[in-house]
């Protein structure tokens, strides 16, 4: 047989095997991909966990899997693992060998550098056939969701004045007496009504008497994150850091007045990514699954500035009934501002204000003023 009539044979086997490989390469063979966890906290450390499967008689010569992910997400260092980093994103680049029927468990080590809500949802799959040729290329749907909750930090962190925050706990409100709790008798005043006056105590002293009732507290707790870092800042967000910051005291500063059983609520003048424009305020209420919620929201809030911090003030008191201990994170108190906190103190609210700024050494020597205070990305989306 001539040498032409062997590279015509070899040339048509080429042929062949490489459309059989084009054709039915991705017939049984699966992708999956998962995280350990749905949730963690910025500063974690996870696992993705990837699973592909050949589930034929035929092997896979060499499949590459490409996927761009939100540079948030760190991965670490591993064989046949190649990552480009960008600003935003980076592209991730695997490559497989499959013998027939059989399963392949790669675990990726993450780190979780920034809050977000990351979404992972295609996959690129490339084959090649017997002789390392590229034989077929799909995009293949993985839906994964991660929520990067903000970073907790030590409550001692917080730039929380002492000469403004007694105590363990929020500043409890003495809002209306308790019926059901006496504490002795006192003399008639003005006002108090006929069946809290004590006739024993009246007839013993000769003076009406009332019983001295105790007041319950009702503390509610109201976070808001203002993301103007000055006063003539429009649209866009000047300072993302200092935002993060505020998002991380006030996920920090939920967590721990939910467990002293405080009900807790968050404003944030910004916006969720899926809802452009729109402001966040979230009515106070306790428990761990409320607690779960605000992280929740607080992960999928986008850098992004909707209202002026004094406008967004005085919207979020109208929708609450009661007196709120109101803590405002904010890089800077202007006029406007402090007219607002006057407004809402006159309404029986009480106003805590933590400055947000990138070197805090020595707030706790000076209160908190309109003069004392001036001023990693979350990531809404990836896929």
């Amino acid at each position: 047989m001539g040498i032409s009539w062997i590279l015509i044979i070899a040339g048509l086997v080429y042929l062949v095997q490489h459309a059989i490989f084009n054709r039915w390469g991705f017939r049984g063979l699966t992708i999956k991909r998962t995280f350990n966890t749905a949730h963690c906290h910025a500063g974690d450390r996870i696992e993705m966990i990837e699973t592909i499967q050949n589930r034929k008689l035929a092997p896979v010569p060499w499949l590459r899997l490409e996927s761009t992910i939100h540079a948030g997400l760190h991965f670490a260092k591993q064989s046949n693992l190649a990552v480009s980093s960008g600003a935003m994103f980076q592209n991730h680049r695997s490559l497989f060998s499959l013998m027939p029927y059989t399963r392949i468990v790669r675990r990726h080590q993450v780190y979780c550098a920034q809050r977000g809500w990351y979404k992972l949802e295609t996959v690129s799959a490339s084959i090649g056939d017997l002789v390392g040729m590229h034989a077929a290329t799909k995009s293949q749907r993985t839906d994964l969701e991660l929520l990067v909750y903000p970073r907790l930090v030590s409550r001692d962190d917080i730039p929380l004045l002492s000469s403004r925050w007694q105590g363990e706990v929020t500043v409890k409100r003495w809002i209306m007496p308790d019926p059901f709790l006496v504490s002795g008798v006192r003399e008639y005043r003005y006002g108090d009504t006929m069946n809290s006056i004590h006739w024993k105590a009246t007839a013993r002293s000769q003076r009406l008497q009332v019983y001295n009732r105790e007041f319950t507290a009702d503390p509610r707790l109201l976070i808001i994150v203002n993301t103007q870092i000055t006063a003539t800042m429009w649209d866009a967000v000047s300072d993302p850091e200092l935002v993060e910051k505020g998002l991380s005291y006030a996920a920090t500063l939920a967590e721990y007045a939910i467990s002293q059983g405080i009900p807790v609520g968050f404003g944030y003048n910004g916006s969720l990514a899926q809802q452009p424009g729109v402001p966040v305020h979230i009515s106070p209420a306790g428990g761990h699954p409320h607690l779960e919620y605000l992280f929740e929201t607080m992960a999928k809030l986008s850098i992004s500035y909707t209202r002026s911090c004094s406008d967004f003030l005085d919207e979020s008191t109208l929708q609450e009934g009661s007196a709120l201990d109101i803590i405002l994170l904010t890089a800077f108190v202007s006029d406007a501002i402090e007219d607002s906190i006057q407004r809402l103190e006159a309404q029986g609210h009480t106003v805590f204000i933590v400055p947000l700024q990138h070197g805090l050494l020595t707030l706790h020597e000076k209160e908190a003023s309109p003069s004392d205070v001036n001023t990693a990305s979350g990531a809404s989306s990836a896929s």
